[in-house]
């Protein structure tokens, strides 16, 4: 069990539920349980309701981490996928870089027309 700091209290704070403190809400940051401390804390307790809530509260911890663990999946498919997305983009530009150079006309010389002198040959 601890005290979360004020900025962790203010993301856990619901918008609508709770007062802002000024007007009869919460003056100090509550205490807040881990996983394990959860647990040890329902274990103390053998009333039906107790059980009843230490159920779940394991279950919602065992929800909290499977969803913890497939947002860790979701972010390294996104960074492989950013990866391979920067590796790719450079060759597209690359190939569309070589499109452009052989869509424009070849420098053709243009022969000079008229008399030359031998001085500028």
């Amino acid at each position: 069990m601890f005290r979360p700091t004020p900025a962790e209290n203010r993301l856990l704070r619901s918008q609508f539920a709770t007062s802002n403190g000024r007007r009869g809400g919460r003056r100090y940051l509550p205490f807040v349980f881990t996983e394990h401390g959860a647990i040890m804390a329902a274990s103390v307790l053998n009333s039906p309701r107790a059980v009843e809530m230490s159920v779940f509260v394991v279950r919602a911890f065992v929800r909290l981490n499977e969803v913890l663990a497939s947002n860790r999946k979701l972010a390294a498919k996104v960074m492989e996928l950013d990866r391979r997305l920067q590796t790719q983009n450079a060759a597209i530009h690359n190939i569309v870089a070589a499109i452009k150079r052989l869509m424009k006309p070849p420098l053709r010389r243009i022969p000079q027309i008229g008399f030359r002198s031998g001085a500028s040959q």
